[in-house]
């Protein structure tokens, strides 16, 4: 489809979801992905996934919460491969709970991993993309960072953060050939949405236009179209892919 032969894409929390179904269709395209995870075993058996394919992976283990964790993982990357091309911010959790409710660990560990550790490993990645004069920067947002979401204000505030942040990297890089842009999946089929009720998942689906919650290829398949030289154009954008709920 894209060929992203060559490439060295870094994908962060890719040991289930969104961030294994980027990987694998990455790897597809032709790039060495390098699968990152907090559990080494659950990232390696994607990473097997991949090779049993033909395609190229490896599996990192890394604790993004940690700052000096990220920046030690691009440096080994860099120093093992000699550039990173494509970097793919997807890790993410939530805390979720009412605002009144809400404690300072609950927001922080999630401001922590979904924001904080997306800006670590861009301002680590992108000495290399500037020496590059080229690299795609993808942040996994959300709808929710564009619209908001009851009982998730950290979660909300952390993808509308990583938003902002891309337009402005976007604004930054460009001139030495670096796209940054955002991906805000709607609802998707995962495993927490797979437990839900037949009558939740039928409610759902009234809310969206098209009719059906959305798959993780939907969203893989973006990420690699954004990946790709075909989209050497499009910087600091947000595209939805949310079958039409932000619409």
């Amino acid at each position: 489809m894209f060929d992203l032969s060559e490439k060295i894409a870094l994908v962060t929390g890719a040991s289930r979801g969104i961030g294994k179904s980027i990987s694998m269709i990455l790897a597809q395209n032709g790039a060495h992905v390098i699968c990152v995870s907090r559990n080494i075993d659950d990232v390696q058996s994607v990473a097997n996934i991949i090779t049993d394919q033909k395609f190229i992976a490896t599996a990192e283990s890394c604790d993004i919460s940690d700052s000096n964790n990220v920046t030690e993982l691009v440096k080994k990357i860099i120093e093992k491969h000699g550039r990173i091309d494509i970097l793919i911010n997807n890790a993410g959790i939530t805390r979720d709970n009412l605002l009144m409710r809400m404690s300072d660990d609950d927001w922080n560990e999630v401001i922590n991993v979904n924001l904080k550790a997306a800006f670590t490993a861009i301002k680590a990645s992108s000495r290399t993309m500037i020496k590059q004069r080229s690299g795609r920067i993808i942040n996994i947002s959300s709808v929710v960072g564009l619209i908001g979401n009851a009982g998730q204000a950290n979660y909300a505030a952390s993808k509308a953060g990583l938003i902002g942040m891309t337009k402005s990297i976007a604004r930054e890089l460009s001139s030495r050939g670096i796209t940054a842009n955002c991906i805000a999946p709607g609802y998707v089929e995962t495993e927490m949405t797979n437990k839900l009720a037949d009558e939740v998942k039928s409610s759902l689906n009234e809310q969206i236009p098209l009719g059906r919650i959305g798959s993780v290829e939907d969203i893989a398949y973006a990420v690699a179209f954004l990946a790709s030289d075909e989209a050497s154009y499009i910087t600091g954008q947000t595209l939805a892919v949310d079958g039409g709920i932000v619409m």
